[in-house]
């Protein structure tokens, strides 16, 4: 078995990038095809889900502890910055959103709230763009409540301020 680079306690908070934030509620250890694994026992609460993950994994998928503040902050900030519009087709830009959430990057799902954001006095989003930046949001709102122990609509609530303040910014 490899030596364990990340480690993780009953009650931690990690990231899985395909989920975003979930908590460890157990260290199992199970045999499965004669073969003896430990698993790290993950509860995703918003999504009713219990993963397993296989301890000598974690690293491989992508799993993590919860960002440093210091990323949080260039998370944050991302979202002050100015949209970038891109013109290519929908179905691309879907993809690259999607595949942005799904990184587990701070910085990178950031980019997708800001640049999905519409403001009261803009255009309508599309339902799909709708879709994909309340993923993207929730996302971002639940590290952010988990690392300032808040609730998620807390969070969310602080995510789209800073965009509403950045819009007015913006579209002058």
């Amino acid at each position: 078995m490899a030596a364990k680079a990340l480690s993780f306690v009953v009650g931690d908070y990690v990231v899985y990038p395909k989920h975003g934030v979930g908590k460890v509620i157990e260290l199992q250890s199970q045999e499965i095809a004669g073969a003896k694994l430990e698993l790290y026992v993950l509860r995703f609460e918003k999504e009713r889900m219990t993963l397993r993950v296989p301890t000598n994994k974690a690293e491989a998928v992508g799993m993590r502890k919860l960002s440093s503040n210091v990323t949080m902050s260039e998370a944050l900030a991302t979202l002050k910055g100015k949209p970038k519009v891109k013109r290519t087709m929908w179905s691309r830009r879907a993809q690259e959103y999607e595949a942005k959430i799904n990184s587990g990057d701070l910085v990178s799902i950031s980019e997708v709230v800001r640049d999905l954001f519409r403001a009261d006095d803009q255009p309508e989003q599309s339902y799909s763009e709708r879709q994909i930046f309340e993923a993207a949001t929730s996302r971002l709102a639940r590290e952010l409540a988990a690392m300032e122990a808040v609730d998620e609509p807390t969070a969310q609530q602080k995510i789209l301020d800073i965009l509403r303040a950045a819009a007015a910014i913006h579209n002058k």
